[in-house]
């Protein structure tokens, strides 16, 4: 029988502990003394075919993020601390620079060192965490114009002023205790057929895979829609936490964490009233197909017919040529079907949520649930052979074969072969972020939440942070390098850290208990 190798044997043993298997190693240099020391950083992965220590520590950030926010009785504080000297500094300075530079200009000198400086000044304030930028200076875009009318066959909806309130209504109940209770609300996509149990298809022959292609593309968009018309109806600033998991079908549903809660009859109201339309150019013509695909003229920079010479229509040109009268390439809604619950903050509830919107978090979509039959293998092969040749984007590949030029183009794009994610079989068309979450759900950037659990880990070991005053170079360590470590001695050095901080966080909460006298006493004594 075969023996396993000793990278293996570590991994695994990585992975017991919880430990990354796959540490970066950094070289960080005081600069002041010279000493150089090697430090192992996790790789930051969040899928668990990846890394599963990352993932699951991930997963585990992202709970902690969707329990501290879900349940607030207090209106977050979402506004950003005033600017600092530096800051201010750097500001007056940029102000200084500009007006130069417009002085300039009108007198016709070269403003080339100015311009230098302001983007030297402009990047010093963005990697300072200061958002915004300073505008276009260029030549005005031209936004193309589509009437806002809403469909005559959707419902309309009453739409009122968002304030900024994002707390839900407070109940009372007949003993007096006041509620304040969330919603856990499950959305998904409309239906292409009837499907069996197993989630296949009953007849896969009129299963609609085109539009459930199109709908997993465009799904992000269509629920952010949703979300926009909820806060209009709702009148407030309503905040949500939201994951994406494919359902047995493969189609893409949402999972949505409310803060506050919504009558069901409004829920079905919004879902309704809720669509995205697609305004690209028709693909209904298949132009190019083969071995006859559209040339690139490396002069022009675009695309050609190969018969002809003829260059292909831009995507703006495209754009362009869709009528006022002509109907969108696709329309996505939202499911009739839907679940919403109550869910009351520190309830039993409100856990199995929680574990229903992590769930998945650490598999890609096309792997939450592995096909078993021939049947369920046959309908995911079928969707992504529809999703191969869909565009999903302007800039996708697959609109040379509809005879368009994709915005952006660059030699060598063939149809069939989008690098996009959403053509993927990991992905199954959903090109999107995997969690959602609304500006003033906690108050806090998912940074601020990891930098907690590290507070509290300090706290719970009886360390102090001290502030570090040195200046340090961090520069990644190489395999040329003299101090490079291997795969396997990195893998060992972080085992042996975590070991080192399991053994002693348990230690500390050891302590704990006994110094709050939760341990017997023969216990104490052993």
């Amino acid at each position: 029988m075969a023996q396993p190798r000793l990278t293996d044997v570590i991994k695994a043993v990585a992975e017991e502990h919880g430990a990354c298997i796959r540490p970066v190693q950094l070289r960080k240099t005081n600069l002041d003394t010279g000493q150089a020391e090697q430090v192992l950083i996790p790789c930051g992965a969040t899928l668990a075919s990846v890394c599963l220590g990352c993932a699951e520590r991930n997963k585990v950030l992202r709970a902690g993020q969707c329990r501290e926010g879900w349940h607030l009785e207090d209106e977050p504080i979402t506004a950003p601390p005033p600017p600092d000297d530096y800051q201010r500094w750097l500001a007056t300075t940029l102000a200084d620079l500009l007006a130069s530079r417009d002085q300039a200009a009108e007198h016709g000198q070269d403003t080339a060192d100015l311009d230098e400086s302001i983007t030297a000044f402009t990047g010093e304030l963005r990697r300072l965490g200061v958002r915004g930028s300073l505008g276009h200076t260029g030549k005005p875009k031209t936004r193309r114009k589509r009437s806002t009318r809403r469909r005559q066959d959707t419902p309309d909806l009453p739409r009122r002023k968002v304030t900024g309130r994002t707390l839900g209504r407070t109940f009372t109940a007949q003993d007096g205790k006041t509620y304040r209770p969330s919603m856990f609300l499950t959305l998904t996509c409309d239906s292409y057929g009837p499907v069996r149990d197993d989630g296949t298809p009953a007849d896969p022959a009129s299963y609609d895979y085109q539009r459930a292609a199109r709908d997993a593309i465009h799904f992000a968009a269509l629920l952010d829609r949703f979300i926009q018309n909820l806060r209009r109806f709702l009148g407030y600033d309503m905040q949500y936490f939201a994951t994406i998991e494919p359902q047995r079908r493969l189609a893409p549903h949402a999972h949505i964490a409310l803060r506050g809660t919504v009558s069901r009859a409004d829920l079905r109201r919004v879902i309704a009233a809720t669509y995205h339309q697609v305004w690209w150019p028709a693909t209904h013509t298949v132009r190019y197909t083969g071995d006859q695909l559209p040339a690139w003229d490396d002069k022009r920079a675009r695309y050609l017919d190969p018969a002809t010479g003829e260059l292909l229509p831009s995507w703006d040109d495209a754009l362009d040529a869709i009528g006022p009268h002509d109907q969108p390439l696709h329309l996505a809604r939202l499911g009739r079907e839907f679940k919403g619950e109550g869910v009351l903050a520190s309830s039993r509830d409100s856990a199995r949520c929680i574990g229903y919107l992590t769930k998945y978090l650490v598999k890609d979509l096309g792997t939450c649930h592995v096909p078993d039959t021939d049947a369920q293998h046959d309908h995911a092969d079928r969707l992504v052979y529809a999703l191969r040749f869909e565009p999903c984007s302007p800039t996708c590949a697959n609109w040379l074969r509809y005879g368009i030029t994709p915005k952006n183009p660059r030699q060598g794009l063939v149809p069939g072969y989008c690098t996009g994610k959403a053509h993927r079989p990991d992905h199954l068309g959903y090109a999107g972020r995997r969690v959602l979450v609304s500006r003033k759900w906690s108050g806090k950037t998912l940074a601020d939440h990891r930098g907690d659990r590290k507070a509290w880990l300090m706290d719970t070991l009886g360390l102090s942070a001290t502030a570090d005053t040195a200046s340090y170079r961090w520069e990644k360590v190489t395999p040329s390098d003299s101090d490079y470590l291997p795969p396997p001695r990195r893998l060992l050095r972080v085992v042996a850290e975590r070991m080192a901080w399991k053994h002693a966080l348990d230690e500390a909460r050891r302590l704990a208990q006994e110094r709050a006298g939760d341990v017997p006493a023969t216990r104490r004594a052993a």
